[in-house]
């Protein structure tokens, strides 16, 4: 049996309005010492709080919620005081007095996953919902919590493990002999299950950059505007503008929205030779940002346009990274701001602007979402964690290996059912303890 768990539900500090939740088997006894009575179920009830030798703690509200219908699916009682973090701490001492002991991180939604009231991705949800940095993220994690995201993949399960059955009854009945017609049969249920779990992973995808942002490294040479490009960016000034070159030593970081994505923008060190010490440790700074990089921003000069050396450091980029090269200072060169995507290249886009004037920006914002792959969100994204995204790939990974063996059976049903184990991590249909263990440990306490 489980036993008796509390904690403080809201956040720290001082408050209006400050809960106490408590969760666990049997809470009448508890409850009737610390109110005097068990609060009617499901309504609010005015209560005195009372503490050790019969004295009030506080007067406030008290919630009851009988298992199996609450939040973790035990008994839970909520206690709203005042928000003030000494009388939370009283309160929450004397439930630990009643019995109880102190809640660790998620232990109330690691609870209602065990009873079975919410998933795994749903209980993800309740984190990302909290730790959501905009709108767009906040509605996207809402979606996730409410069961939309497991209902795809719910849908998808169903359809491999339909696949399954037709393909495992040949397997069981070897005498009788699979025609042709069975064969494409096969082909198309698993085309389509292939499809869907494209369309899944592409909005898994989208999710993900809602959930994380997007790392952008502005880099190029010396006094070409990088920090001039960030202030404008982030609509205030954050980098020292000068006419020295080598002005900026350090990366300097600031987070900004562009239609409710998250952008994670870094300024470097200009990337030059040079003697300066400090400056060079500024450099190989800048270069380990471009190798994690989601996006680069290559500012070159619009007068003078790619140079030598931004080939050269093109050609050094270890990895393929979506870039933007960014023609600044357009207002001194009479060019007009413009966004083209060379034919030869569809990682990369080209934006002439003006870092001072702010013509060109609108430009430059609209080809950072689309370099990566973004589309305006709609009612079916869903914000993804990595391993969500691990999953749904070695899901599809395994229906490719599928169809390649289609012909072989039993190959072909070890491959669904492989399939199938994937997306069921998801759910948390299938999931070690361990795993268990660190998502429920990022959790608030109190959640």
């Amino acid at each position: 049996m489980a036993d008796v768990i509390a904690a403080i539900a809201t956040a720290p500090g001082r408050g209006g309005i400050g809960v106490v939740r408590v969760s666990g088997p049997n809470l009448a006894g508890l409850a009737s010492a610390l109110l005097g009575r068990l609060p009617q179920a499901r309504f609010a009830t005015h209560a005195e709080f009372i503490g050790e030798g019969g004295k009030a703690i506080d007067k406030g509200i008290a919630l009851y919620f009988p298992a199996p219908a609450s939040y973790t699916g035990d008994d839970v009682l909520e206690l709203q005081g005042h928000g003030g973090r000494v009388v939370m701490e009283m309160l929450l001492r004397r439930c630990v007095a009643l019995g109880a002991r102190l809640a660790e991180p998620g232990e109330f939604t690691r609870r209602a996953f065990l009873n079975d009231k919410v998933d795994l991705a749903q209980a993800e949800g309740v984190a990302d919902l909290i730790d959501a940095a905009t709108e767009v993220a906040a509605r996207c994690a809402l979606r996730s919590l409410r069961g939309d995201f497991s209902a795809v993949i719910d849908v998808l399960i169903k359809q491999v493990i339909e696949l399954r059955m037709l393909v495992e009854a040949s397997l069981d009945f070897p005498e009788e002999d699979i025609d042709t017609t069975d064969e494409q049969a096969s082909r198309e249920r698993l085309g389509k299950v292939r499809t869907d779990l494209t369309r899944a992973l592409t909005k898994g995808r989208q999710g993900s950059v809602l959930r994380s942002g997007l790392q952008v490294v502005l880099a190029g040479q010396p006094n070409v505007g990088k920090s001039s490009l960030l202030n404008s960016l982030a609509g205030e000034d954050l980098a020292i503008v000068t006419a020295v070159p080598g002005t900026t030593r350090d990366a300097v970081k600031q987070t900004i929205q562009i239609d409710g994505i998250p952008l994670n923008i870094m300024d470097t060190a200009g990337l030059r030779d040079t003697g300066d010490e400090v400056e060079a440790i500024g450099m190989s700074r800048a270069w380990q940002a471009i190798d994690r990089a989601d996006a680069l921003l290559l500012v070159v000069e619009a007068a003078q346009g790619i140079t030598m050396r931004e080939r050269e450091i093109i050609a050094r980029l270890q990895r393929r990274v979506p870039l933007v090269i960014v023609f600044n200072k357009i207002d001194l060169s009479g060019v007009a701001a413009q966004s083209i995507v060379p034919d030869d290249s569809a990682a990369e886009t080209h934006v002439w602007l003006s870092a001072k004037t702010g013509e060109g920006m609108d430009l430059l914002r609209s080809a950072l979402l689309s370099i990566v792959g973004w589309e305006a969100p709609g009612e079916d994204v869903f914000l993804a964690r990595e391993r969500h995204l691990v999953a749904l790939s070695l899901a599809a990974d395994h229906l490719g290996r599928a169809e390649a063996v289609l012909a072989q059976t039993e190959l072909f049903a070890e491959e669904l059912r492989l399939a199938q184990h994937a997306l069921c991590t998801i759910t948390g249909e299938y999931s070690a303890d361990d795993l268990l263990g660190v998502i429920f440990s990022r959790f608030c306490i109190g959640k």
